[in-house]
């Protein structure tokens, strides 16, 4: 009888707070995608190629689906810079909250980021396991949580020892590491940073939104970790809002090390007092990509905004847009 009682105001309890959640207004509310998100007449479009499979020896028995972005502007006679998107079909989605070809599209032609390939590829998973959609990003069916939330160098290898060398098989790619960038959402943010903790020597630019700093597999000791670490050459756009994940499980128990937003904030103090060169920004958002895709044109033009250029005001071409290279 007690125990009836019990799991029935239990029930009552969360019936309530479902109630009181749906009377609130949606913090997501205000947060939508600007122009620099969406295509533009008159911009010329870059190419989607894939989907394309990248076997893994690091996690045997997975592949990895990747597409490339080719942008318009692209020569292949000139060394051209590279962004890499974990959790890559939901950055690419035509529909998505993030779009980020049409960002690149938009800001390579007003020369506001350089020209760069840019590169979509999702966790990995075995033959029997689904493709990771805009709706499932694969936590439950996927490599994802071992790969993304692991800190440890498995797969910063998987980029930097499968991907690289296939994309610079293909494509005229820096190897300047000031020249790659990396970013993700929430796990793929997370896995976004070790790529580059890891190996500073391939990538230094680091795009998170709504990171999972957190205690899924012992992310929430990176603070710790820099801390403690020689400082290295790695430049970070952070974003996260206040009703993130706030750590609050059954029960109503708060752990910490489980508060994505607390997380976020901590790893940002940490990165500033060790003089990193960090940007970042807190909305009232939830655990997703709204307010994250909405900014995205601001985080890449801040991550890429030492870009060369030219300062002579007799240069036309600079001060043009840039066209397709079969144009120029």
């Amino acid at each position: 009888m007690k125990r009836a009682l019990a799991i029935a105001i239990v029930i009552v309890a969360r019936v309530l707070d479902a109630q009181s959640q749906a009377q609130v207004p949606n913090p997501d509310l205000h947060y939508h995608l600007g122009p620099d998100s969406l295509a533009q007449d008159g911009v010329p479009k870059g190419e989607v190629r894939g989907p394309f499979t990248l076997p893994s020896q690091i996690f045997p028995g997975t592949s990895h689906t990747y597409w490339v972005y080719v942008p318009a502007q692209y020569d292949a006679s000139t060394p051209a810079s590279l962004m890499v998107f974990n959790d890559g079909q939901a950055f690419m989605a035509p529909e998505g909250d993030a779009r980020a070809q049409n960002v690149m599209d938009n800001l390579i032609y007003r020369r506001e980021i350089p020209v760069m390939i840019g590169v979509f590829i999702n966790p990995g998973r075995r033959p029997d396991q689904p493709e990771p959609t805009p709706r499932d990003w694969g936590d439950r069916s996927t490599n994802r949580p071992v790969e993304y939330n692991s800190l440890d160098d498995r797969y910063p290898r998987v980029i930097v020892d499968e991907l690289l060398p296939v994309l610079y098989k293909e494509y005229n790619i820096s190897k300047d590491p000031e020249r790659h960038g990396i970013g993700g959402a929430s796990s793929g943010a997370i896995a976004a940073f070790t790529v580059a903790w890891e190996r500073p020597d391939h990538f230094r630019k680091v795009l998170s939104i709504v990171g999972s700093f957190t205690n899924l597999r012992g992310g929430h000791v990176y603070p710790e970790i820099i801390r403690k670490s020689g400082k290295k050459p790695i430049r970070i756009f952070l974003q996260d809002g206040r009703n993130d994940n706030r750590g609050q499980g059954r029960g109503g128990v708060y752990d910490q090390t489980r508060d994505w937003f607390f997380q976020n904030v901590r790893l940002m103090k940490a990165l500033t007092e060790k003089g990193y060169e960090v940007n970042y920004t807190w909305g009232i958002g939830r655990h997703g990509q709204k307010q994250g895709g909405a900014i995205m044109p601001e985080m890449m033009r801040w991550l890429w905004r030492d870009h060369a250029v030219s300062v002579d005001p007799q240069d036309m071409v600079e001060r043009s847009f840039k066209e397709p290279a079969a144009k120029n």
